[in-house]
């Protein structure tokens, strides 16, 4: 079993900060396997309800009375499927004393966060958690981690084949099981035609107009399509970066197949050679290693952007802390060479160091504030505590 320290740590700092706390991301991404871990190692008793488990279901028939005499650490898991009960949480987490802590797992959807918001404003922190990253299952499983993706149960299969299924099931249940049951009522072909098209314009800039004319249906529609699969944690959008330049800069945010292993699904990639010989191969790359140096670094989604102007000079990843600025650079080739767009980026951004990320063996100096790092030194590189 791989150990997901950073993650139970995270979530046990806002347990002890917060009396709610909500565990969200995308089925299968190890929610459930996260908080019993959090749960045996609970310093207070703790009580699990799965709203999967027909059991738990008629326990908690009534709420109100199931939980108000717990006390401890109570894990509600799958908490999407009985939003009524956000209200009742309130109440209990309003009591003197806080003689319980929620811990609650959602795999989300357009309504869950803005239901939970609504009724636990000052209560909840949310704590998104994404499948498994470098720091994780180790830099020499770099390859591995991009073919098969990030979700615990296609990464540990035992053969490439069990991968590929397990992954052709998941997008298969996503959309005729999960996503209904979430509310949603656009139709699973619909939007796995959506889906495969977005997955041949992932690390592209978003055009709603050109998708509209695809499908036949106005830009609002297939911008309800997007923020579906957004909200559901299958698509990230990174925003533009907006600095007051001379130059025309990208409005239009970017869009990415979050888990590389379900982009390849989508993109009929099975194995390495498969995925060496597409011309996706540099866009998948980009998208695998923008991932793992947001979770590398710890920042939140409003931390995160790209930049690019209209006369074609741009940066994949810009990080903005306070009033620190660092850029990321994504290249699959073992040689990269800096580049007009990479200086432009640091004068123009006042970046303090510009890195560019790359396939081959060595980290080096490249040019003033242009440093490469490669991929397999990524975590030693970027947070050397690890």
């Amino acid at each position: 079993m791989i150990k997901r320290k950073y993650e139970a740590d995270a979530i046990a700092g806002l347990l002890k900060k917060y009396p709610v706390v909500g565990l969200i991301g995308a089925r299968q991404v190890g929610k459930t396997t996260l908080s019993r871990e959090i749960s045996k190692n609970s310093p207070c008793p703790a009580t699990v309800f799965d709203f999967e488990n027909p059991e738990d279901i008629a326990r908690l028939s009534d709420p109100m009375l199931a939980l108000k005499d717990l006390k401890g650490l109570v894990i509600i898991d799958e908490v999407q499927k009985v939003p009524d009960i956000f209200q009742i949480i309130r109440v209990l987490a309003d009591r003197p004393g806080k003689k319980a802590r929620f811990l609650i797992l959602g795999s989300a959807s357009p309504e869950l966060l803005k239901q939970s918001a609504e009724s636990l404003a000052g209560r909840i922190a949310y704590h998104e958690l994404d499948g498994f990253s470098l720091d994780e299952v180790g830099g020499k499983n770099t390859e591995k981690l991009w073919l098969r993706g990030s979700f615990p149960k296609s990464f540990v299969s035992k053969s490439l084949g069990d991968s590929v299924e397990w992954r052709k099931s998941f997008i298969k249940t996503y959309l005729e099981r999960d996503l209904p049951q979430f509310g949603i009522s656009v139709s699973s072909h619909t939007l796995r035609r959506f889906w495969n098209m977005l997955a041949h314009y992932h690390a592209q800039i978003w055009n709603a107009s050109e998708f509209a004319r695809s499908f036949g249906v106005a830009d609002t529609t297939i911008r309800h399509y997007l923020d579906i699969l957004t909200s559901t944690f299958v698509v990230r959008q990174l925003p533009p970066w907006h600095e007051n330049i001379s130059k025309r800069q990208v409005k239009s945010p970017k869009v990415y197949i979050m888990d590389p292993g379900i982009l390849h699904i989508l993109l009929n990639i099975r194995t390495k050679n498969d995925l060496l010989a597409h011309p996706k191969l540099g866009a998948s790359w980009e998208g695998f290693i923008l991932a793992q140096i947001m979770h590398i670094l710890r920042v939140d989604k409003d931390e995160c952007y790209f930049w690019a102007t209209h006369t074609g000079a741009e940066l994949d990843l810009l990080v903005v802390r306070g009033r620190r600025r660092t850029g990321y650079e994504i290249k699959f080739t073992s040689s990269p060479k800096v580049t007009v767009s990479m200086k432009i980026a640091v004068r123009e951004l006042k970046l303090k160091h510009l890195h560019v990320v790359h396939a081959g063996d060595k980290s080096y100096q490249m040019a003033d504030k242009i440093y490469a790092i490669a991929s397999k030194s990524l975590v030693k590189e970027l947070n050397p505590a690890s």
